[in-house]
């Protein structure tokens, strides 16, 4: 009989396991891949999103180092604080007209009219405010395309590329299949706001 004292890793038996891993019997070494939980794959936004950001970062450093080389430091900073000024000028004239909106919308509410229709799309206020927002953001890209976003045309081009995305992805939704948003005319010729809830009863046969 032996006196040697089994380990806390070795079968007191002494039966030879030879399939067990460094770490002992019934344990998986590392790189045997059981016992792991799954990898979660990464979208490609999110792979690629910061990609993007460097490269948008680069590239706005790149060019104001060459509009430096042509009006010097003194002329690249004028053109950030004016950009600055210009942003925050644009954002407080849509934020008033964003609010008088508003304001006149609840006003004819209360008397039981219609709002007008540009008045109800906010007369692409949100898109003017992003315009000074980007207008603010230190860089000529962000410039570019907040000045851009000041012309109507543009705006109007962006709002219905932004409306016929949010239609197609509120149809595809499981929100849009359980009901469809619908606008109910009274007699008098009022508009109400309403929901076509599709009822589970008329589906079902008719009993004999």
């Amino acid at each position: 009989m032996s006196d040697r004292i089994p380990q806390p890793y070795e079968d007191p038996a002494g039966s030879d396991d030879r399939g067990a891993g460094p770490g002992g019997p019934g344990r998986r070494g590392p790189g045997d891949g059981r016992g792991r939980p799954p990898r979660r794959r990464r979208s490609l936004a999110r792979t690629l999103a910061p990609l993007g950001v460097a490269a948008w970062a680069l590239l706005e450093l790149w060019l104001l180092i060459m509009l430096g080389s042509r009006i010097g430091v003194l002329g690249v900073f004028a053109v950030l604080v004016g950009g600055l000024i210009l942003g925050s000028v644009v954002i407080k004239r849509a934020g008033r007209r964003a609010w008088r909106s508003l304001a006149d919308q609840l006003q004819r509410q209360q008397r039981g009219e219609a709002p007008e229709p540009d008045r109800a799309r906010g007369s692409g206020n949100g898109l003017t405010m992003l315009a000074g927002l980007l207008l603010m953001v230190p860089g000529l890209v962000t410039d570019a395309v907040g000045l851009l976003l000041l012309l109507p045309p543009v705006r109007a081009l962006v709002r219905r590329r932004l409306t016929r995305a949010i239609e197609r992805s509120a149809s595809g939704s499981d929100l849009g299949q359980a009901y469809t948003q619908a606008r109910i005319h009274r007699p008098d010729g009022k508009v109400v706001q309403g929901e076509v809830i599709r009822d589970e009863d008329e589906d079902r046969p008719p009993e004999r």
